[in-house]
């Protein structure tokens, strides 16, 4: 009876020493805040050439075809813009328009809605910042994809 007296006297310490280390590492987190950090981005416009989206004939895909239009038409924008699939992470990329200087674009919905977006709110007169700010609270995610799976006009 002493044995398991020890015994579970020993588990509930092993415990208690478990919550008493995990808690404070726990709330610290939550202190740091519970949102993910934002992508890589650059804040201001280039002040050089930017990449050459891909060519959108490389694809077989309408809407990825629109995707790469659309990404060419604002490359400044996207420029200035975070990826939330963080391509960053994975592929090194420094903003959204590294995902449509390459076939990355074209494989990631994320993207695309992402690009699209940003395509949508610059045509409504928005800046990259302000676009910036619809794509960190995630406004990307409501863009009616149907629009897209016809060719867009040429500019």
């Amino acid at each position: 009876m002493r044995m398991r007296a020890i015994i579970w006297g020993a588990i509930l310490s092993v415990a208690a020493l478990g919550v008493a280390i995990a808690a404070p590492r726990a709330t610290l987190l939550l202190a740091q805040g519970a949102e993910e950090p934002v992508p890589a981005f650059h804040n201001e416009a280039p002040y050089g050439q930017l990449p050459q989206t891909l060519a959108p004939s490389e694809f077989s895909g309408v809407v990825i075809q629109n995707a790469y239009i659309l990404a060419a038409r604002v490359k400044k924008v996207l420029y200035q813009q975070p990826c939330y699939c963080h391509c960053d992470r994975s592929q090194g990329h420094k903003s959204l328009l590294d995902c449509f200087a390459s076939k990355h674009g074209a494989g990631c919905g994320v993207c695309m809605l992402e690009a699209i977006y940003s395509y949508e709110q610059s045509r409504k007169g928005k800046t990259a910042a302000e676009i910036r700010t619809g794509i960190e609270r995630g406004e990307w995610q409501h863009v009616d994809m149907t629009k897209y799976q016809s060719p867009v006009a040429a500019k």
